[in-house]
């Protein structure tokens, strides 16, 4: 993921293989699959068979998304048993996940770890850079980037609600001082991207309910959704 380019994508909550086939060929950087509380959950089995396309297309020398498992809270055994059936290449956490699990999950698995930083829709007061950095230093080499999303009480993220957006800058700036790219989550679509990626450029956008039709993935809106984020 290159800091300062255009951003890149990651389609959250893939539940089917036939939409992944029909994606697979967009500049899609990320694919979401989920095991936290979620309409959108999966078994290990249904995120072992996504993954065993993405490998399968790898190996014919395709460029394929990375898969992202998303959890909240997870405990090491539930890790380690997911991983153990679908072997992953990010584990994404989204609560109070501290430095020392996400640098075990790292060490153990062999994955890259993104953390999430959940924000409220109406944030009241844009923390300073040295609030941001005395919640995130900790973090420096136990993670591999920060993804912004909409504080949500029951999932911690996936509300499909923007946030605060004023508090992205301060947070990028923290980004860049520790060499870490920063995504952005929440509320994201095909007609507020522009302005998302006009006015703050992070490193990567994540959007899940925007791309679906009746709570089911949709592949036109999906691919408009990918057209908009990568001619900006």
């Amino acid at each position: 993921m290159a800091l300062g380019s255009v951003p890149t994508v990651k389609i959250c909550g893939l539940q089917s293989v036939e939409v992944l086939k029909s994606i697979v060929h967009l500049p899609i950087a990320h694919i979401g699959i989920v095991f936290a509380p979620s309409k959108r959950r999966v078994t290990p089995e249904k995120a072992a068979e996504l993954i065993a396309y993405l490998k399968s297309e790898a190996s014919e020398g395709r460029v394929v998304p990375l898969s992202v498992g998303v959890f909240v809270n997870p405990t090491k055994d539930e890790l380690t048993d997911i991983l153990a059936v679908a072997p992953l290449d990010v584990v994404q956490l989204h609560s109070q996940e501290t430095p020392a699990f996400c640098k075990w999950v790292r060490e153990q698995f062999g994955v890259k770890v993104f953390k999430s930083v959940s924000i409220s829709k109406t944030e009241d007061q844009i923390p300073t850079i040295d609030r941001v950095a005395d919640q995130l230093n900790p973090y420096i080499g136990s993670i591999d980037a920060v993804l912004l999303d909409t504080f949500d009480p029951v999932y911690g993220g996936g509300s499909g609600k923007t946030f605060a957006w004023d508090c992205i800058p301060v947070y990028k700036e923290w980004a860049r001082s520790a060499k870490l790219p920063l995504l952005v989550a929440g509320g994201l679509s095909i007609d507020n991207v522009d302005q998302l990626v006009t006015a703050y450029a992070p490193d990567g956008v994540d959007l899940s309910s925007a791309v679906e039709t009746d709570g089911v993935k949709d592949v036109a809106k999906i691919t408009a959704f990918v057209e908009r984020v990568t001619r900006t």
